[in-house]
């Protein structure tokens, strides 16, 4: 069975608002996939003022999302640079959200989802025939559909072993082979309605209108 979590609830709706922005919500993608860079680095790469960059990280940082990470440029400057933080976060289940929580919640998931297709198709796209820049990892696109049958208490478990997985391949940059790639994962599990009477018997009929 999977080890009890361990991982960080996020309660506070001021922090859960900080992290749905979705100026924010790309901020920390381009820190996650590009690593640390300057307020300047993201203005450029998302089209941004670097005040405004600047503005939302610093309302990242107060909530622990991003922090300083220590670097300097050619020729001896400093420039503050800025790293995502990484940690495993969660949020309070739907049945103990408040209307305001659930809204914000919502939010942030739309933005998330969106982004993430974004960038699979952005990818997808990048990859040509060729492969273009991507080399042979333009055939690294594992992709998965399945159902399974599962309680409750199995459907969580089954979550914390994912996220136990995920945590036995992490390991210091120093550690890190030659030729690794961030490589982005997501796992999406919902369960399906319920089966009404109803459909029972619609499916009952079509059976039979279907039975030589």
């Amino acid at each position: 069975m999977a080890e009890k979590p361990s991982g960080t609830e996020i309660t506070e709706p001021a922090a859960l608002k900080a992290l749905a922005q979705p100026r924010r919500q790309q901020i920390l993608q381009h820190l996650t996939l590009h690593g640390p860079a300057t307020s300047a680095i993201l203005a450029r790469a998302l089209a941004l003022n670097t005040g405004a960059t600047s503005y939302h990280l610093r309302e990242l940082a107060r909530y622990g999302f991003v922090e300083d990470a220590a670097a300097e440029e050619p020729g001896g400057r400093r420039a503050r640079w800025w790293r995502a933080v990484p940690g495993d976060r969660r949020f309070p289940p739907r049945s103990r959200q408040s209307p305001e929580v659930r809204l914000v919640m919502d939010e942030l998931n739309r933005h998330a989802y969106a982004a993430d297709l974004a960038l699979f198709e952005r990818l997808q796209r990048d990859s040509g025939e060729s492969g273009g820049e991507l080399g042979e990892w333009a055939d690294a696109f594992p992709y998965s559909r399945g159902s399974i049958r599962l309680t409750l208490p199995e459907l969580r478990a089954f979550f914390e072993e994912f996220i136990a997985l995920m945590n036995r391949y992490k390991r210091p940059d120093a550690d890190t082979p030659p030729g690794a790639r961030t490589v982005h994962t997501r796992l999406l599990a919902f369960s399906a309605p319920l089966r009404s009477p109803a459909n029972d018997d619609a499916d009952d009929n079509r059976r039979e209108t279907d039975a030589p």
